[in-house]
């Protein structure tokens, strides 16, 4: 037993390195020194046991069945914890990055610190510095261009107005033009004539006919028509008139009245007039035939070509502008792109000084997980990862305690109930709060330590605010679960399970009397008597020995709710294995 002792005491010494391996050197010591202690017990109460203890033990033991009031609790042991942490992560990129400075585990960090911005890490951004000027060269480069299409998308916009509206003003001239030579009528007949058959050939004829209407309306080709035909009257009226001159020269001639040189002075006057009016009827019919198919064909094909021009300027603009357009919009994309990659790398740069976030204590990632406490702290000179813990932050102001409720226990566990709290490094403070919540499914299992226990997390919070909780404290924690009031009760150890039946002994002058009971609630002490037992009865606190240690380990698990019967095999040996062992002085003091 010593040597057992000393192995504790030495694994709890080695185990000083850390956290894990000294709570389990502690837990080894509270182990041997219980067995200390019972081996002890055992050896004092051989010494003192005298033949009239001896005799004492055939006296029957019994409680008198009473009413009192019966608390309903659930007691576990857990862990202090914060109910609100922050964590403090690496938020810079790539493979990795080196701490330059750090502040020592375990600084408190106060809202004044957060206020001024406390720097708890500097990490090394030599690197992305470089980097970030490279980029700042580059993005200048990719603003200047992106000003610079921007410049010559307006410049072209602009230039396409003007290249517009000179064709559109072409097209106008060139409908002004036709109609200044044919007449607005004319020109919209044979513009419709061509919109309706764009192949047919331009009908001069009918267009010539309706201009030598002398009621219709015409233009410039009218007026030459006009012209055309003036002279060939006017020659025709000039050449009757020196016909009729000739003719009254030629009768004085004759006559001797005039001379003969007079004669041949109207003769060519005829003869000139005669040409003239073949002059004139030649140019109406050239006129006709070639002058105004030609004029008005070239004045309807430059109003067509205006036409034509200016779907083309359109089609030019638009292309001209969409590839201004799609430079704008290339140049954009590059110094937007170019504006993140600098924004990114001021961000990744800023991200290297890492203030504090909130109040607290500072806690190193790799103390605050359980799988990171098998690295080595961190300290300067350790590369960090995007993503990984650096620091938690816990929240010294809203504590709480992280348990494990045996699954025997759990169904009487709901969130809002009060509870009790002790820490075992202030055992005289009591602390009061209630439960938070309970998880929905049990932990998983580690392995062959723990096989078959099945335990459910349940958080519970701490009212107030005590800044001598630290996180990682041992605390056990009381469930207040229900209390009744002037029930009937009787320890629990009296009531036992035989042939399905809830039994309890009830003393008389004889031999004891087996009695059927129903029973109630219970917590781990006392048992509520529903009914087939009355007040001021008195009832043995152990079993007759032919019920066994059987009908002493059916006590307790006849006395709970059926939903809490539905507890594995091995679960049930433990409870029948703590049944059968006396109860203690104090349960004892409290049945007398």
């Amino acid at each position: 037993m010593a040597q057992n002792g000393k192995r504790q005491i030495e694994n709890g010494k080695s185990g000083q390195g850390g956290r894990a391996t000294a709570g389990k050197g502690k837990r080894f010591w509270v182990i041997g020194s219980v067995l200390l202690i019972v081996s002890v017990a055992f050896v004092l109460l051989g010494w003192m046991r005298t033949p009239a203890a001896a005799d004492a033990d055939k006296v029957i033991n019994t409680f008198t069945v009473r009413t009192d009031d019966l608390t309903i609790t659930v007691t576990e042991s857990g862990s202090i914890r914060a109910q609100e942490s922050t964590d403090v992560t690496c938020d810079v990129e790539g493979r990795g990055v080196e701490i330059a400075s750090i502040i020592p585990e375990g600084t408190v960090i106060t809202p004044e610190d957060v206020a001024q911005g406390k720097i708890l890490c500097q990490l090394n951004a030599s690197e992305l510095q470089d980097f970030y000027n490279r980029e700042l060269i580059d993005f200048s480069a990719a603003k200047a261009a992106y000003l610079e299409a921007q410049e010559a998308h307006l410049i072209q916009k602009k230039q396409n107005e003007s290249d517009i509206a000179r064709a559109q003003l072409a097209v106008e001239f060139g409908l002004m033009d036709l109609q200044n030579y044919l007449g607005e009528t004319a020109s919209k007949k044979l513009i419709g004539q061509l919109s309706r058959d764009p192949n047919a050939q331009t009908d001069t004829a009918a267009t010539l006919k309706f201009l030598e209407d002398p009621n219709g309306e015409g233009g410039g080709a009218k007026q030459k028509l006009k012209e055309l035909n003036d002279a060939i009257i006017l020659s025709e009226e000039k050449l009757t008139q020196a016909q009729r001159e000739l003719e009254s020269t030629e009768k004085l001639f004759q006559a001797n009245y005039a001379p003969e040189i007079e004669v041949r002075q109207k003769n060519l006057a005829v003869s000139s007039y005669k040409i003239q009016h073949e002059q004139a009827s030649d140019a109406l019919a050239l006129y006709k035939r070639y002058d105004f198919p030609k004029q008005t064909k070239q004045l309807l094909s430059d109003y067509y070509e205006a036409q034509r021009e200016l779907e083309r300027t359109l089609a030019r603009t638009r292309s001209r502008l969409t590839q201004t357009q799609v430079k704008v919009e290339s140049t954009e994309a590059s110094y937007n792109l170019q504006k993140e990659h600098v924004a990114k790398l001021e961000r990744q740069i800023a991200a290297c000084t890492i203030v504090a976030p909130s109040p607290g204590i500072v806690i190193y990632g790799t103390s605050a997980d359980w799988y990171s406490r098998r690295e080595d702290p961190v300290e300067v000179g350790d590369m960090v990862r995007k993503g990984q813990k650096i620091f938690t932050i816990p929240n010294s102001s809203l504590m709480g305690v992280e348990l494990r409720v045996h699954e025997s226990s759990v169904n009487k566990v709901l969130p809002g109930q009060p509870v009790t709290v002790t820490v075992e490094a202030f055992p005289d403070m009591v602390f009061h709060g209630k439960v938070l919540k309970v998880a929905p499914l049990p932990d998983p299992q580690h392995g062959w330590f723990d096989p078959g226990v099945k335990v459910y997390t349940t958080q519970v919070t701490i009212e107030g605010t005590h800044e001598i909780l630290k996180p990682g404290m041992s605390a056990k924690v009381e469930i207040l679960v229900d209390e009744l009031y002037d029930v009937k009760i009787v320890p629990v150890q009296v009531v036992g399970n035989r042939a399905g039946k809830k039994i309890c002994y009830v003393a008389t002058a004889g031999e004891p009397e087996e009695r059927e009971v129903q029973t109630g609630a219970f917590n781990n002490t006392f048992v509520e008597i529903v009914s087939g037992l009355e007040v001021g009865e008195n009832v043995l606190l152990s079993l007759p020995r032919m019920a066994g240690s059987v009908a002493a380990s059916e006590a307790r698990e006849s006395s709970q709710p059926s939903k809490q019967k539905e507890t594995s095999g091995d679960n049930k040996e433990k409870d029948a294995a703590s049944e059968d062992k006396p109860i203690s002085g104090t349960q004892a003091e409290a049945a007398r």
